[in-house]
This record gives C-alpha cells, sequence and structure tokens, in this order.
C-alpha cells in the first residue's frame, strides 16, 4: 500500500515539474515573479530566525547576569560565614557560589556564542535581501525588454497589415467604385435611349418635310 502511494506522488509531483517546466517556456516572466514569492517567503522565514536569536541572546544575558550576581553574592557570603567561623554555614556558600559560577560561565559563553551566531544570521539576511532587491530589478529589467519586444511585435504586425491589406483594399474599392458607376452609366443610357430615338426620328420627318 506503502509503495502504490509512493508511485502516486511521485507521478503527481512529475507532472506538476513538467507543468512548470511548460509554464516557464510559455511564460519566464511569471515563473521568475513566482519564485521571487517563494524568496520573499525564504526571506521572512530567516527574519523570524534572526529575531529569535536576538530574544535568546537576550535570554542568555539576563540568565548570566542572574547567575553571576547569585556566584558573586555567595561568595561574599563565605566569606561573611568564614570569619565568622560558622563552618557549615561557610562549605554552603562556598558550594552555592560554585554551582552559580559554573553556571554563569556556561550562559557566559552560551551568550557570546549566540552574538557570534547573531552577526554571521545578520550578515547572511543583509546579503540575502540585498540579493531579492537586485532580482526585483533585474526582473523590471526584463519586464521593460518584454514589454519593449511585445510592443515592437504588435508594431511591426500593423505596419506589415498597413503596407498590404489596406492598398489591397483601396484597389478592391476603386473596383467596387468602377463597377458601380459602369451599372449607373448603362442604366442611365437605356432610361434616355427611347427619348433619344424619338426626337432623332422627328428631326428626319422634320427634314423630309
Amino acid at each position: 500500500m506503502t509503495n502504490i502511494f509512493t508511485r502516486i506522488k511521485d507521478s503527481v509531483s512529475s507532472d506538476l515539474h513538467n507543468i512548470m517546466d511548460q509554464k516557464e517556456q510559455k511564460n519566464p516572466i511569471a515563473a521568475l515573479n513566482q519564485y521571487l514569492r517563494q524568496s520573499e517567503q525564504e526571506k521572512e522565514k530567516v527574519r523570524k530566525l534572526v529575531e529569535r536569536q536576538y530574544k535568546l541572546k537576550d535570554e542568555f544575558t539576563r540568565e548570566y547576569h542572574k547567575a553571576q550576581d547569585l556566584a558573586d553574592k555567595r561568595l561574599k557570603q563565605a566569606g561573611i560565614a568564614e570569619k565568622a567561623e560558622e563552618a557549615q554555614m561557610h562549605e554552603f556558600a562556598v558550594r552555592e557560589h560554585e554551582e552559580y559560577q559554573v553556571r554563569a560561565d556556561r550562559m557566559k559563553a552560551s551568550r557570546e556564542e549566540a552574538v557570534e551566531q547573531l552577526e554571521t544570521l545578520e550578515q547572511k539576511y543583509e546579503e540575502m535581501k540585498h540579493k531579492l532587491k537586485d532580482m526585483h530589478l533585474r526582473r523590471m529589467e526584463l519586464m521593460g525588454r518584454e514589454n519593449v519586444a511585445h510592443a515592437n511585435h504588435q508594431i511591426n504586425k500593423v505596419v506589415e497589415e498597413t503596407s498590404e491589406k489596406p492598398f489591397s483594399r483601396f484597389a478592391e474599392m476603386e473596383q467596387y467604385i468602377e463597377g458601380l458607376e459602369n451599372k449607373v452609366n448603362t442604366s442611365y443610357y437605356r432610361s434616355t435611349f427611347d427619348s433619344k430615338i424619338d426626337k432623332l426620328e422627328k428631326e428626319m420627318q422634320e427634314k423630309a418635310n
């Protein structure tokens, strides 16, 4: 059953990748926009990690100061107990001082490590932001070039049609008008033919008389 589900998942994944490849070939700008959106999402995740690292550094700092203050306090108390010759209290204070000092040293080391990690994260985050900004600017440049290419394509298409089709249409219109003129002239000639014949006949009769 697991193998069947795995094959189905792989098949669907393969189909999706093929679709994305086709989309990239048909519309690379749209594919680039999708990639940039995903990159922005990744950048947001990194930003949250940087914020979390800041909080960790602050927590280590608080824990370090807290432990160090307690270690210093117990050390001072150990000195007082020793002067008072309170052996049991002195032993307790010394033991507590050692435990707090170990904790303080550990928190100090963790804080320093967190600070170094934070600096590295911030540098990488800034690099990431710069690269994304450059990618956005490059996308704008590509979109500008794409717009110009589309505009030139449309202009060339119109110019080609203007250089060919309208002139052929003018010729068709001239033929149509000539045909109309011929029809009008023929109709006029036919409508006046009878009257002209009658006039000629009268003139011939008058000459004969």
